[in-house]
């Protein structure tokens, strides 16, 4: 049986995957958080190894914890799926230190500041302490950017891809049989 030609069934991967990319980014500028580093990380790759679909999505790391969510140490948002998220604080698995130097890298790229009773501005650092303590106890809310379009899309690629593939194989068997008579 001849080889099932597979650059029609990557480039139709492609288009799908070039959707979930494009809809998890239209999610974070829905929710406030497009236009930052884990929106312009959003990526992916199609890649057909002896016959096998590689499809791959690459994001920053954080971007995992905002997708599903923190529980918190003392206490998560109630109404939201953080509660059903594996990821917490204070389980000791994480980098120590990594929420901590997250925050103040972000509080001072943003130039950040709260004041105070007397209206002085905050420092860095107590901004940093005040916001990560805040999000170590409470946790962060689930915001499944890229977790719906990546369930809704793949329902829909599974009928269209083994459709077209189906077509593909018949095609290839057809005319496969033509050529050798």
């Amino acid at each position: 049986m001849a080889e099932v030609n597979t650059s029609k069934l990557k480039e139709l991967l492609q288009i799908y995957a070039d959707r979930i990319v494009t809809q998890a980014k239209e999610n974070l500028e829905k929710n406030k958080k497009g236009g930052g580093d884990l929106y312009n990380s959003i990526k992916n790759e199609v890649d057909v190894e002896k016959g096998v679909f590689l499809l791959s999505f690459f994001m920053e790391d954080y971007g995992k914890y905002v997708d599903k969510g923190v529980k918190g140490v003392t206490s998560t948002y109630p109404a939201t799926s953080a509660a059903l998220s594996k990821f917490q604080y204070g389980t000791g698995t994480g980098k120590k230190g990594g929420l901590t130097e997250g925050i103040d890298k972000w509080v001072r790229k943003k130039r950040f500041q709260f004041r105070d009773k007397k209206g002085r501005f905050m420092s860095y650092n107590d901004m940093s302490f005040l916001i990560t303590r805040s999000i170590w106890n409470k946790g962060i809310e689930a915001n499944t950017f890229f977790t719906r379009p990546f369930i809704a899309i793949g329902n829909q690629i599974r009928d269209v891809f083994f459709d077209e593939f189906i077509l593909e194989v018949e095609n290839q068997s057809i005319f496969g049989d033509d050529k050798k008579r």
